[in-house]
């Protein structure tokens, strides 16, 4: 301000000064202290606005700028407002601290952002690791279990058909036995009937006629077509002759006499009876062994059956419970695989935002720590050439 007054003050002295009468040599010595004071007034400002210029230069090495572009024409024109022009450098100053808190929000928004989505990223593939490694637990769990399972399906088809293998033997077993024991039942009743046989001719007292019985009315209608004949078939498998020249049943005809020497009745028989006496205690021994023997083959079967038929249905509760494990691991296996794919879309998503993130912020974060030094270069330097034009207002 001080400077300001004191250019008003030698202005309003070389107008009263030219008001006033005056001899022409002492307006000639006023005129020429004016022209010297304006002379070096304006060297003054030619001065200040090298040196402003000057300062500017600097800036404009490192930017392009048209603010500068005009600062710096209206410092090269001869009537130039230094408020102006202050106001303008001013302005831009505002505006380069505008730009660096731009840049300092921006690089810490970056880096946040960068921290964020890395540790988005290292979460979402960790998840998916876990997923895939649960996944392939599942596969295992599940081959494993349908392993299982085809087992006890073969162990069942193996169970089922001994079982049928073992019911087909025991038929032809107990076939066997049945027939053995009506063979043995056969012999033992010949046997019988042999010894009988032999005690009408050796022992009369021991001898069993056969029981009589009634001829059927179709047996009678035979007889007489026969001419009063009929062979009859006694309950112990023997025959005899009925019909008119056998009408009291009389016993056969002694067998012939072996030559030999001559020994009693008794004598005769009981060794031949001793024989069958032991022929029929073989068969009846036989006969119970067979027996025996049929009682257990028969028990070991049934307890054989109804231990397959529990193990049967032991196996098949098992087949159904590990079908329902094996369709839980599937139904798991469903769901991780639709989880897997929602992580994977993320993380892609994730990927696609870390790259835009680098488009938009690796060239300020690489250059910030320049810039900022520059921008605080330009700063000092339009500072600088506001002061050399403030006092280039002081010097007047």
């Amino acid at each position: 301000m001080r400077q300001r007054s004191g250019r008003l003050a030698g202005v309003r002295s070389l107008i009263s000064l030219e008001s006033r009468p005056r001899s022409e040599t002492a307006r000639e010595a006023l005129l020429h202290g004016a022209s010297a004071s304006l002379m070096q007034l304006q060297n003054t400002e030619k001065a200040m606005r090298k040196s402003a210029l000057k300062a500017l230069s600097s800036i404009k090495q490192t930017r392009q700028n048209p603010t500068l572009d005009l600062i710096e024409l209206a410092l090269h024109g001869k009537k130039v407002s230094f408020d102006k022009v202050i106001k303008m450098i001013n302005d831009m100053v505002e505006l380069l601290g505008k730009e660096q808190v731009e840049d300092d929000n921006k690089k810490t928004y970056c880096e946040a952002e960068f921290d964020k989505s890395d540790d988005k990223k290292k979460e979402l593939e960790r998840s998916i690791s876990d997923m895939e490694k649960a996944m392939d637990e599942n596969a295992d769990a599940i081959k494993t279990v349908e392993e299982e399972i085809k087992l006890l399906e073969e162990g069942i088809v193996k169970l089922d058909r001994e079982v049928a293998g073992a019911t087909v033997q025991r038929k032809e077993e107990h076939a066997d036995y049945e027939a053995q024991k009506a063979n043995d039942a056969a012999v033992i009743q010949l046997i019988e009937v042999a010894k009988n046989r032999l005690n009408k001719f050796y022992n009369p007292k021991l001898y069993k006629p056969p029981p009589k019985r009634e001829l059927s009315e179709e047996e009678r209608i035979e007889q007489n077509m026969m001419g009063g004949s009929l062979v009859q078939t006694n309950p112990a498998g023997s025959s005899s002759f009925l019909g008119t020249n056998n009408r009291n049943n009389a016993p056969p005809p002694p067998p012939p006499e072996a030559p030999g020497a001559y020994k009693k009745k008794g004598e005769e028989s009981g060794g031949v009876l001793a024989m069958m006496d032991m022929m029929k205690a073989e068969v009846e021994t036989e006969s119970q062994e067979a027996e025996f023997a049929e009682k257990d083959a028969q028990g070991e079967y049934e307890t054989m059956v109804k231990d397959a038929a529990e193990k049967r249905a032991a196996d098949s509760k098992s087949i159904e419970e590990k079908e329902g494990v094996k369709a839980g691991l599937e139904d798991d296996q469903v769901k991780l695989g639709d989880a897997m794919k929602v992580e994977k879309s993320e993380l892609m998503a994730t990927k696609e935002y870390i790259a835009e993130l680098h488009a938009d912020c690796d060239w300020l974060i690489e250059k910030y720590d320049i810039r900022k030094e520059a921008r605080a270069n330009e700063i000092d330097a339009l500072k600088k050439a506001v002061a050399v034009l403030q006092g280039a207002d002081y010097s007047l």
